[in-house]
């Protein structure tokens, strides 16, 4: 195995390692509690929700998990909260990819923090986009109350999901819901807002539990009384469906689903195994972001063989763009060239580094791909634009308004995959999560900030030392390399891929082997709105 190899090798088996304990959810001794209710985990529901696991490259995976990471390294001071408190992906349900968003009450009995919302409003947001049937599997005790103000008032917060709701129905786009434990307060509407609603028995739908209930008005009753599935089913007409325990529920909904249109079908005919196997990349990339390498040699693990079609191949050389097919679909790419070039003009230009040329180079390209109608896979491996006096002298900040510009204003379906650096600009200039991609993913590999490592705690020291200057205090040469060691380690540990992901600034965090099969299956998704009914547009561009 060679050295670089070794490294993704030892990256991997970290990442799996933490994986694995996320998926634990709230641990072994909550999962207990929840098996003694006579209840399944949010997991065990999906498992049985979804259909099995088909073979063959072509074949839709039957759960693709979207924002695993979701609260990593978050809200300890309350315990934690393992994948956010909810599972969300899209899961394939008698043959029918489904957004599925499942509360995992292991977790504070399945309530919701800042980023649980935020997580839930993502799911559907892909949902939204890519006309995908939700379900809602419900078992949460609603808001954490030590957090309300992060989580109740604002346009991206829990109310949005409600919002969310009625306009999803609104536009055709199926919701179904099965309540499978607690659903109080506010989250109450969510599964009500849906166009069909399931109910175990011992599960309980109501605004206010018994408890509040008495502190507010004074009545004695009981949870059954006052919002039991059988309450709900023979007198309140709320539910739809009564079903006697989870995996009867399940049951139902997989047949319900069943009764939706089927999916349209796509043409993978033309696909052709990628001319170097995907575990070459691990002999290819440095995960640490040191060495140099070609993204065309990159794209030949990942693209079919022989359909890479080199757009400008010879102008803008630190941006590759090309057509290729990818499991026989069609698809644009704009990648990152990491290896040192040179211009027309014999000018060195370093890997990583968008300069005017390619900035326009890519504007024009993204723009024939609207033309086409063909959706658009950015590969990131980028540290910003280029700076210096002939470079602001050129029209840098020019070139770059445009790329953002036709980027912003891209009708077709956007895929970003960050395989390295994505810092400053140069993220929003490759489809960053602010430009409204379909799907974001990430290698392990991938940093996140608005500078490197380097220049930032350079900056930020000596932002720390005006400001001691002007106490009128001086550090020795140790205190200031103990002081520079601080603020570099700080700013690492945010530009870990781990940090974006627990933000959801990322959905997924992949292996690089994993990165074709995964796009193959993200363009299935897309492809069932594959371009938008609004003309393309750009607004004014600099010239």
């Amino acid at each position: 195995m060679s050295e670089l190899a070794n490294k993704w090798h030892d990256l991997l088996a970290r990442l799996r390692r933490e994986q694995e304990q996320i998926r634990l959810g709230g641990g072994t001794q909550a999962i207990a509690r929840q098996h003694e209710k006579g209840r399944l985990t949010a997991r065990e529901r999906i498992r049985l929700l979804c259909d099995a696991e088909s073979e063959g490259e072509q074949a839709a995976p039957a759960f693709v998990e979207l924002g695993l990471w979701a609260g990593w390294n978050m809200y300890s001071e309350w315990g934690g909260a393992p994948a956010g408190g909810v599972i969300t992906g899209i899961g394939l349900v008698r043959g029918r990819p489904c957004m599925i968003i499942a509360n995992d009450a292991t977790v504070k009995a399945g309530s919701f923090f800042p980023i649980t919302t935020k997580k839930v409003l993502r799911a559907q947001r892909i949902a939204w986009q890519n006309r995908l049937p939700l379900i809602y599997l419900v078992d949460s005790a609603g808001v954490f109350l030590p957090l309300q103000d992060e989580v109740f008032p604002d346009e991206d917060d829990f109310g949005r999901i409600f919002r969310n709701n009625a306009v999803l129905s609104a536009a055709g786009i199926p919701q179904l819901a099965a309540i499978m434990g607690n659903c109080v307060a506010g989250g109450g509407y969510l599964p009500v807002l849906c166009d069909v609603l399931l109910m175990t028995e011992g599960s309980g739908l109501y605004l206010a539990g018994p408890a509040l209930v008495k502190a507010a008005i004074g009545q004695q009753v009981s949870h059954e009384e006052l919002g039991g599935a059988a309450m709900h089913a023979r007198i309140s007409g709320t539910i739809d469906f009564r079903e006697s325990d989870d995996k009867s529920c399940i049951a139902r909904l997989r047949d319900l689903v069943a009764q939706l249109p089927e999916p349209p079908r796509v043409d993978a005919s033309n696909s052709h195994q990628p001319q170097r196997p995907p575990e070459d990349l691990y002999q290819l990339v440095d995960p640490m972001g040191v060495r140099e390498y070609d993204v065309r040699e990159a794209l030949a693990c990942i693209v079919d063989d022989g359909s890479f079609q080199e757009y400008k191949a010879e102008y803008g050389p630190t941006i590759v763009c090309g057509w290729a097919t990818l499991g026989g679909q069609r698809v644009g790419i704009v990648a990152n060239q990491r290896r040192r070039c040179r211009d027309a003009h014999g000018q060195l230009q370093y890997g990583g580094v968008i300069y005017g040329d390619s900035a326009n180079k890519a504007a024009r390209f993204v723009m024939a791909c609207n033309q086409l109608g063909v959706p658009i896979i950015f590969f990131q491996d980028v540290n910003g634009f280029m700076v210096g006096r002939e470079a602001e002298q050129s029209g840098i900040i020019r070139a770059g308004a445009k790329l953002v510009n036709v980027i912003s204003n891209s009708r077709v379906p956007k895929i970003t995959v960050i395989m390295g650096g994505s810092f400053g600009a140069g993220n929003y200039a490759l489809c960053g999560k602010a430009f409204d991609p379909r799907f974001i993913f990430a290698w392990p590999s991938a940093r996140y900030a608005v500078m490197g490592a380097q220049q930032a705690a350079s900056t930020l020291l000596e932002i720390t030392l005006a400001g001691l200057r002007r106490e009128g205090r001086n550090l020795e040469a140790e205190e200031l390399a103990a002081l520079r060691d601080r603020i570099r380690a700080a700013y690492e540990e945010q530009t870990d891929v781990r940090y974006a992901a627990a933000r959801l600034w990322v959905d997924d965090i992949l292996a690089p082997a994993d990165t074709r099969r995964t796009l193959i299956f993200a363009l299935h998704i897309v492809s069932r709105v594959p371009y938008s009914d609004t003309d393309f547009k750009t607004g004014v561009l600099q010239v």
